[in-house]
């Protein structure tokens, strides 16, 4: 009894805090963002879980209100989206703190594409899968996997990629991160290239949590593993045209010579943290925030948004 009645208050708080933190778009905004809509457009997030503190009821609240004005399908979560030990079960009470009362404009109860994170990987990352079973709108069939979305004869393909098991750092630290190493990681690799290979749409999205390129203070051993591994895969297709991921907490646009991939980290849609050019960068930004991507036949772009919706760089891809 003494648990319900704490879980009711707090849900309480919090809802009261998100439609304090929620506002209609001014009218000029409105139209800069319905000025972005193409056929087919969705959001990438990551980094998010801090029970609404810094950012997060902002970001969120954003969120919502450009979705009143532009069509958005649908929601890519590039993982960390539970700070700072995972959840222990599909009940834990962390999945409505970090989760479903920030994220609870009408417009967002929209289908959420997942992956976990290096936090995830700290509790039990089966049971983020098994939320698909309690959540109608948490869509993670398994911890990777691809889906496709089409509009109006576009067509995407979003490969979603598990990559803390893919680095040496969280295999070898089984009493931290202890499904790390239970992940066959070879078998994830080659499905990532079968996948790649047989890949006919329109556009092709890598989404992973860890960046193969990036300028951070953490260990070079990630950034490593990933080229050697992921980044490998990604330059024997000729179809991807972007890879996308968070765990920097920053927006970071990469371009290497002779590449024609786009790197891109999507910030934290919570905290951030500062960031300076790097071996590559186009563009960098330290603001909190999200992206979002607008799509038709002849043309992708990737907007990346402040938490108040006001657009830092737009990545553009023409066919």
């Amino acid at each position: 009894m003494k648990r319900t009645l704490y879980l009711l208050s707090l849900a309480a708080l919090i809802l009261t805090g998100c439609t304090s933190a929620g506002r209609q778009p001014e009218t000029d905004m409105a139209g800069t963002w319905k000025a972005l809509e193409k056929p087919l457009n969705f959001y990438i997030v990551n980094d998010l879980g801090r029970n609404g503190y810094y950012e997060q009821k902002t970001v969120a609240a954003t969120m919502g209100s450009m979705a009143e004005t532009v069509d958005i399908e649908f929601v890519v979560a590039a993982g960390d989206i539970h700070h700072f030990e995972g959840v222990r079960s599909t009940s834990d009470p962390l999945w409505l703190t970090n989760y479903e009362f920030i994220y609870s404009h009408p417009d967002l109860m929209i289908p959420w594409y997942p992956i976990c994170g290096n936090h995830e990987y700290r509790g039990d990352t089966d049971a983020v899968v098994a939320y698909s079973d309690v959540s109608a709108r948490w869509q993670m069939p398994d911890k990777y996997y691809s889906f496709t979305a089409e509009e109006d004869g576009t067509d995407i393909r979003i490969v979603m990629l598990d990559t803390s098991p893919l680095l040496d750092k969280y295999r070898e630290d089984t009493e931290k991160y202890p499904d790390a190493s239970e992940t066959d990681m070879e078998a994830e690799l080659e499905w990532l290239d079968a996948t790649l290979a047989s890949a006919d749409e329109d556009w092709v999205l890598v989404v992973g949590h860890h960046p193969v390129y990036a300028f951070t203070d953490k260990e070079e051993s990630e950034r490593a593993d990933m080229q050697q591994r992921v980044n490998s895969i990604l330059l024997k297709h000729d179809n991807v045209d972007m890879y996308v991921c968070g765990h920097i907490h920053n927006f970071q646009h990469i371009r290497k010579p002779d590449c024609d991939i786009d790197y891109v980290v999507n910030s934290s849609g919570s905290l951030s943290r500062e960031v300076e050019p790097t071996d590559g960068t186009v563009f960098c930004s330290s603001e909190e925030g999200y992206s979002l991507v607008t799509v038709d036949s002849a043309e992708l772009n990737l907007h990346m948004l402040d938490a108040q919706g006001n657009i830092l760089h737009t990545i553009t891809r023409r066919k």
